[in-house]
């Protein structure tokens, strides 16, 4: 395994790290927030003695690593950012032990939103900015995975080819830069343009920068207790149904639109998640509550955010199917995909069809454009469908050793492997993760990270080590 070659590219997730505590510690100063802006200047030399040591020890490598070592990098960026994002949790005055304090780190990176902070507007105002950045750093790095990494056509789990993934080459390092600093400019031009929406809908300024930063993300952090408390006016949730869909969306469709190309022909599986958006309001458009509070919930459901204005329903077990659904393949956005569902229904579809009628033509696109559908593309969403319920199966039995009920141990591995906050969307907003045990805090943290890469992955690293190949 190259090690150094792996400890190079680790490194240069460290310094964002750094710079997110740099802005802290200016906002402590401008604010007079001294409690804690000591744990940020921690932080801050902690994470750019790391990153510097790390990239003195891969200097000298090949700067170049194969796909298992690729998963080997985001796994292990997840667990050392994960560290260093915790460290302000853990030297805040809240008395979070380093467990809590990694585990809500992770939570914040995956998007998934679990909190053990149950009053969250008694918080250092630093410290929920600490938490919203944290999620907002982790969807830009699952980006990067996303295009740059997954985009491997030797182990193509993630069906990327079946979308549009662009027109670059990833083959040189020159379009490998190229097209990481688009997706940071993009992601950040989105972000500001939400956040100066927030802004002209008379949001307060600090609430308008964290929601902004969790809507982008596909999170599910909040800088107060309910999304009730921010969102008020109809223009508002406009700006919110409006956030939550870019999440879901194909990230190469903003790269389209800021390039003026042609983006229906490019982006079918896009247009099919936006009728199944319009269906999915449709089926409980007579429902009790709000039209607008009913489309911010599907819209959330869909993105994997959880974010909801619904106080209770009757209807949290349709909204959990919903995430399953996922966004695109090139999102965000976690669950199994609609790509999948797609796939896997119109080759069972077509197996009933030759029964019925053997001489029948038989179409094997995707979402009605010119790419065809292969038998590895449906061994590989069987193979997701299995491995997403066995690993259901797997928390959900670690989780009802904590005698929290069936029902909540069923609904939170749902959450987590969709990387979706439990909020009153599920009926599960209640659930105190501080009071689980270890083993259940350990599993829920394993499977928000397998959630966002995928048990696939972990499968392929297992084998590598075992049979060398």
């Amino acid at each position: 395994m190259n090690i150094k070659s792996i400890s190079y590219f680790l490194s240069l997730f460290c310094f964002p790290i750094s710079f997110l505590a740099f802005i802290n510690i200016l906002y402590s100063s401008y604010f007079d927030y001294f409690l804690s802006i000591d744990s940020y200047f921690t932080t801050l030399f902690v994470s750019l003695i790391i990153g510097l040591g790390l990239l003195y020890f891969g200097k000298d490598s090949q700067k170049k690593i194969n796909y298992i070592e690729q998963l080997i990098l985001i796994i292990a960026v997840y667990i050392l950012t994960a560290f260093l994002i915790s460290i302000p949790f853990y030297l805040s005055n809240n008395q979070v032990t380093f467990l809590n304090s990694f585990f809500e780190s992770i939570s914040g990176l995956t998007g998934t939103g679990f909190s053990i902070f149950k009053n969250i507007k008694y918080l250092d105002p630093t410290l929920i900015l600490w938490r919203s950045s944290s999620q907002w750093i982790g969807a830009l790095y699952f980006l990067f995975f996303l295009i740059i990494i997954f985009s491997s056509k030797k182990f193509n789990y993630k069906m990327i080819s079946l979308t549009h993934s662009g027109d670059s080459s990833y083959s040189s390092k020159e379009n490998i830069e190229n097209n990481i600093l688009k997706i940071f400019i993009y992601y950040c031009i989105l972000s500001l343009g939400i956040f100066l929406l927030f802004n002209i809908s008379s949001l307060r300024l600090f609430n308008s920068l964290n929601i902004t930063m969790t809507l982008i993300s596909g999170g599910g952090f909040l800088p107060t207790n309910s999304l009730n408390n921010i969102i008020e006016t109809n223009f508002q949730k406009t700006i919110l149904i409006f956030a939550l869909l870019i999440s879901m969306l194909n990230f190469f469709l903003i790269f389209n639109i800021f390039d003026k190309k042609t983006l229906i022909k490019d982006h079918k599986e896009d247009l099919y998640l936006f009728f199944l958006f319009i269906i999915l309001i449709a089926l409980v458009y007579f429902n009790k509550n709000s039209s607008f509070d009913l489309i911010i919930s599907v819209a959330s459901s869909l993105s994997n955010s959880g974010l909801t204005l619904i106080k209770s329903n009757n209807l949290s077990l349709y909204f959990l199917f919903i995430t399953l659904i996922g966004g695109s393949l090139i999102s965000n956005t976690s669950g199994i995909k609609l790509a999948r569902f797609y796939i896997l229904l119109k080759i069972s579809s077509s197996e009933i069809l030759k029964l019925i009628s053997p001489n029948s033509v038989i179409n094997k696109t995707i979402f009605a454009s010119d790419k065809k559908i292969t038998d590895d593309n449906v061994k590989i969403s069987f193979l997701i469908f299995i491995s997403f319920f066995l690993s259901l199966f797997i928390l959900s039995s670690f989780l009802v050793l904590d005698n929290i009920g069936f029902e909540k141990s069923f609904k939170l591995s749902i959450l987590t492997l969709t990387n979706t906050v439990n909020s009153e969307l599920f009926n599960i907003e209640n659930l105190n993760f501080t009071n689980l045990l270890t083993s259940s805090k350990i599993s829920l943290i394993i499977f928000m990270i397998i959630g966002k890469i995928e048990l696939i992955s972990v499968f392929l690293i297992f084998k590598k080590i075992l049979f060398k190949d």
